[in-house]
């Protein structure tokens, strides 16, 4: 299976790209919402009748409830490009926050197990009408090991009791289904395409805390297929399919580490994680977690303060 939610972010972009949409602006005239709508349910409603055997929408309950939502939301509804500039040139910092990880991205990811929308940090100026040159930074989150929900190439994936312990400490559990994440050993194959992808000028750590009490660590640093060593993702599914991840061994730690509020004070096997993060990925650590609350979080520097 792709791995999809089933929450219907599918079909809400097959209805974008295929031109007949509802937008948020139609709210603000219910004449154009109710044609909208109408028009929607007449391509729609034979196919939840005759494909799936599901009651057809009623065009009256439908306008009904969502005009009910619109008037709530329409004193919200604005020109979003046009706000931000104002904003920016007033001289106020304005922070994008990406959705789903970098290999879900429509074009850029493991394709066709992918989401429906570009995942890349590129998508921050598509999305709010903002132009490229107004961005100062790209921060990247990567947690200190590889995680995937639903099906995909997973180089790194360890299918025992190391994965599942893994998942059970980092409470790896899809935010949306539920469904139990695949885990892995930190995949720096993948790290370095997301850094090219993005853009990515600082990286943020997350889990650190997850890792701790195993003796060894791994770090994939590239993958093998049919006898030669890959340093990059490669395009073909079915090649990426088949590689085998090439391992650099590290040391673990058995010492607490949730207290650290700064980088020396974690174990010197955790700083040479850390730090061989950043050697291969050849961007610098901003962010380090080691857990779960706010304040689990250490600063190296601050990424949002640039010259």
């Amino acid at each position: 299976a792709i791995g999809t939610t089933g929450r219907g972010i599918g079909p809400a972009y097959e209805d974008k790209v295929g031109r007949r949409g509802i937008r948020m602006v139609d709210f603000m005239d219910p004449q154009v919402f109710r044609k909208k709508v109408q028009e929607q349910l007449r391509e729609v409603n034979p196919l939840l009748k005759d494909r799936f055997g599901e009651k057809p929408f009623g065009a009256k309950d439908v306008v009904e409830e969502y005009l009910g939502y619109g008037e709530k939301l329409v004193p919200f509804i604005a020109n979003t490009s046009v706000f931000l500039d104002q904003e920016m040139k007033a001289g106020r910092s304005v922070l994008f926050e990406g959705a789903q990880g970098t290999f879900l991205d429509l074009d850029h990811g493991t394709y066709p197990f992918v989401t429906a929308s570009n995942t890349l940090a590129g998508n921050a100026c598509v999305g709010s009408g903002v132009g490229p040159t107004r961005i100062h930074g790209v921060v990247g989150i990567v947690k200190a090991y590889t995680t995937r929900v639903g099906g995909g190439p997973f180089p790194t994936e360890l299918q025992d009791e190391l994965g599942e312990s893994i998942r059970e400490r980092g409470k790896e559990f899809g935010a949306t289904t539920g469904r139990p994440r695949r885990c892995g050993w930190l995949d720096m194959v993948l790290v370095r395409d997301a850094v090219r992808l993005n853009g990515i000028s600082d990286l943020a750590i997350t889990k650190l805390d997850v890792l701790g009490g195993l003796a060894t660590l791994k770090i994939c640093v590239a993958y093998e297929y049919n006898g030669k060593r890959l340093e990059e993702v490669p395009c073909s599914l079915e090649v990426f399919s088949k590689c085998v991840p090439v391992y650099e061994e590290l040391k673990g730690w058995d010492e607490e580490i949730t207290y650290a509020r700064d980088l020396e004070e974690l174990p010197k096997n955790a700083q040479r994680y850390v730090r061989r993060i950043e050697e291969l990925a050849d961007v610098p650590v901003a962010l380090v977690s080691v857990g779960a609350t706010r304040n689990d979080t250490m600063m190296v520097y601050n990424p949002c303060k640039r010259g």
